[in-house]
């Protein structure tokens, strides 16, 4: 079968440039790739695209192909692929499909890793903050050897199998032509130096595990799960580059009579039947002291009193919220026989039925719905 044109193949013009060339041999190599297409022509197409990259993105070659067409000059051909160095393309579409692509230089500096310490705090030391201090297991550069790991008066070499590089070159046949991977060198574990004489003190590795005291400042109003980042506390560098940063994860402990939602703090009051029919003015504990509140007559379980201002410290310093005090009225039990006498006093002048001041009240609900209203 003849060949298609180089152009057809691409589907570009003869005056189209390189980037427009590049261009439509990436579309078609996503499209057929084998990797990705599995249709029977899938290769066959992938590799016909190549072969148009190929003559059409090299000056030379693409002067040729004007010229003679297929055949080549002196009806020679353009042979077969070159390998994945000679051309251009493919090692660009072998990156796109196989995450392959420049590695960055094992000498350059490096930010060291970032450490998570979990902090538990209680509820009031999350309400108005702390200082404190901590100590975590943290690398450190080796002072003997000051990072280098080799012994003092020695230093590393650069690698000879890999020439500093860290990586090897590695050639590899396929069905669609002679492609070179890189894979990190062995010798030296893609740093790119070997270290003859290792330092006694860290054995080679430039860094010692110590246990290091660090102050930490609790910001009042911080809630659970958020943290905190104290710059340049992780890990130390690598090749001379910025130490990686400490994140404290706090925790809070539950409390036995708060609970709190962002900046708000919530509370159930107990209170009296005589204080909820009659009114009272009672004492309710806070984060910030006992305040007090006034109970009108007739309150029922489940109301609900805001005491502004009363809440946590908005941790980025927007005020404070407020707490939500929630009434709940408490049935008597243990009764004297003289407290039974009044209460049954009290039953018969009402008239043996629950009664509600308010027009709606919820006996109306339900003495609706036994109606089937």
């Amino acid at each position: 079968m003849s060949k298609r044109d180089y152009y057809d193949v691409l589907g570009v013009s003869k005056e189209a440039g390189k980037d427009e060339i590049k261009k439509a041999y990436r579309k078609l190599a996503r499209k057929y790739h084998p990797d990705v297409n599995k249709a029977d022509d899938a290769a066959d197409k992938f590799k016909e695209a190549k072969e148009a990259y190929e003559i059409l993105s090299d000056d030379q070659k693409r002067t040729q192909y004007d010229q003679f067409g297929h055949a080549g000059p002196q009806g020679q051909g353009f042979g077969g692929f070159g390998g994945a160095e000679d051309f251009g393309g493919f090692g660009d579409i072998f990156d796109m499909f196989f995450g392959g692509g420049r590695r960055r230089d094992p000498n350059a500096p490096r930010q060291g890793a970032d450490l998570q310490y979990t902090m538990v705090l209680n509820f009031e030391e999350a309400i108005f903050g702390k200082e404190t201090d901590i100590e975590i297991p943290k690398d450190e550069s080796c002072e003997t050897c000051s990072g280098s790991g080799a012994k003092p008066g020695t230093k590393p070499k650069t690698c000879g199998q890999c020439n500093g590089s860290g990586q090897l070159n590695v050639e590899q046949n396929t069905p669609f032509g002679r492609v070179v991977n890189k894979r990190v060198c062995n010798q030296c574990n893609g740093t790119g130096k070997i270290i003859p004489e290792k330092c006694a003190t860290c054995g080679g590795a430039g860094k010692v595990k110590k246990r290091k005291k660090i102050h930490i400042n609790i910001p009042a109003g911080i809630d659970d799960g958020q943290q905190i980042r104290v710059a340049g506390q992780g890990e130390p560098g690598v090749n001379g580059g910025p130490a990686g940063d400490l994140y404290v994860v706090v925790q809070i402990r539950t409390h036995e009579f708060y609970k709190r939602d962002g900046d708000h703090i919530f509370c159930e009051m107990p209170i009296t039947f005589a204080q909820a029919a009659l009114g009272d003015e009672v004492e309710i504990p806070t984060v910030h002291g006992k305040v007090k509140l006034k109970i009108p007559a007739g309150t029922q379980t489940g109301k609900t009193f805001r005491l502004k201002g009363k809440g946590a410290p908005n941790v980025r310093g927007y005020g404070h919220g407020d707490q939500h005090v929630k009434i709940r009225v408490i049935t008597p039990t243990n009764l004297t026989d003289r407290q039974k006498e009044l209460l049954r006093e009290l039953n018969e002048i009402s008239g043996h039925k629950p009664t509600d001041e308010h027009e709606d009240s919820f006996f109306n609900k339900v003495k609706r719905a036994f109606k089937g209203e």
